[in-house]
């Protein structure tokens, strides 16, 4: 920062294609990066809409210090009026960029295209954004990443949770969405959240034992004590198979969409956690 006293926290909003897709990223603190520092990065939930986490950042920050930047799934922001959804419509539906498997490919161009060479990641995911981190770090073990927060983790058996049983057969409906024509659905960042959530219906099943077994020491995972979407259950199932892992169940009663009334609070036990490892 510059001058003297606490600078005034404001988030900075950008959008640029990724993946040929429309992305939004918010950034508080610095927005230019050396390639040095630390990046706190954080990969939302569904819909994948980062001013919903503007608190939580702005918190985040204010606790520790450093730059928090969230950044959008393809096509769930709402980019200004000169700037499409997707630039290229045929490459966008062939790489299915909107598909779970393309919202990760997605998150790796960004940390590519976007993030110095060099900056140590702390990532911090919510709901999906979990499922989307640990294949990220399953497919690019190069990455720096000094922790990986997990926040009501969805990484498994999603259709077999009690919110799943419900959503399921709607979203698997929309199935369809894939056949419409692109342009249509690039009209409608709602769509391509509901595209996603039958995607992760269908995919998210087992867990990946062997990617959370190699990366245990730098991975927090917090599982909310009435998540439809993550019963307790599944918390237990992970306490009995990584009994050295961090795992750790909500006693606040914070919801799954915590980012609705909690942002503030859940920022504040995050940098309590991670804060020791960012003073290397």
């Amino acid at each position: 920062g510059s001058g003297s006293g606490r600078p005034r926290m404001e988030t900075q909003s950008e959008f640029f294609f990724c993946s040929g897709a429309a992305t939004e990223v918010l950034k508080v603190g610095s927005s230019q990066l050396s390639g040095e520092e630390v990046l706190l990065l954080l990969i939302p939930g569904n819909p994948g809409v980062v001013g919903f986490y503007e608190s939580f950042l702005l918190t985040l920050h204010g606790m520790l210090g450093r730059p928090v930047w969230a950044v959008s799934h393809a096509g769930h922001c709402a980019p200004p009026d000169s700037m499409d959804l997707v630039e290229d419509g045929a490459a966008a539906a062939r790489r299915d960029v909107f598909g779970l498997d393309g919202q990760i490919q997605h998150k790796l161009a960004f940390i590519r295209d976007r993030v110095p060479r060099g900056t140590r990641l702390v990532l911090v995911g919510h709901s999906i954004g979990c499922y989307m981190i640990l294949e990220m770090m399953r497919r690019s073990p190069e990455l720096e990443v000094l922790k990986a927060v997990l926040l009501f983790p969805t990484i498994e058996r999603m259709a077999q949770s009690p919110q799943g049983k419900v959503m399921t057969p709607v979203l698997c409906q929309l199935r369809y969405l894939a056949y419409l024509p692109l342009f249509l659905l690039s009209l409608l960042p709602q769509l391509n959240s509901m595209y996603l959530g039958g995607q992760e219906m269908r995919m998210v099943q087992e867990r990946d034992n062997v990617t959370i077994q190699k990366n245990l020491d730098r991975l927090i995972f917090y599982y909310g004590a009435t998540d439809h979407w993550c019963p307790v259950s599944y918390f237990q199932d992970m306490r009995r198979d990584f009994p050295h892992g961090d795992i750790r169940l909500c006693e606040r009663g914070v919801r799954h969409a915590f980012v609705l009334d909690a942002g503030q609070e859940v920022a504040q036990m995050v940098a309590a956690w991670i804060g020791g490892s960012l003073t290397a």
